[in-house]
């Protein structure tokens, strides 16, 4: 994938830009203060709920143009999940397979915790993947 990835929504381009193996030890704490911990480990065990092979890994941070954020496994092509909650089972991308992780994480975290900044996480990233090219797999696995 290129350093950057595009999607359209109605009001407008919303880019995902590849955050830098340097920038990397700030961005969870910009994006999610004193809950980076919590939500970092929540991505990762969806990841392990939906992935019956993820062992872990290196993971890719992307933060999108309308202050979103998101992570991607690093290594693979494709990934087959199977979100049990809701019968999905289907192969996609790393790309399209952290925007499903992310997405379970910031809604699930944002309804235990009552916490509306995570909440526009949850919104920011689904309004980019409204026009990722692999959005009909998304939301099939989210919903």
């Amino acid at each position: 994938m290129n350093l950057s990835t595009q999607s359209q929504t109605e009001n407008g381009k919303i880019e995902a830009y590849l955050v830098s193996d340097h920038a990397r030890i700030g961005t969870l704490p910009r994006h999610f203060g004193s809950r980076m911990l919590l939500v970092e480990q929540t991505i990762y065990d969806f990841m392990r709920q939906f992935d019956e092979k993820y062992t872990g890994g290196m993971w890719d941070f992307l933060e999108l143009s309308n202050g979103g954020f998101y992570m991607r496994p690093s290594a693979g092509d494709k990934v087959q999940l199977n979100v049990e909650s809701n019968g999905y089972a289907g192969a996609m991308t790393t790309d399209a397979t952290g925007i499903v992780a992310c997405l379970f994480c910031f809604s699930h975290l944002s309804l235990q915790y009552n916490d509306q900044h995570i909440a526009r996480h949850f919104h920011r990233l689904r309004d980019f993947a409204l026009s990722h090219r692999e959005a009909g797999e998304i939301f099939a696995a989210i919903d």
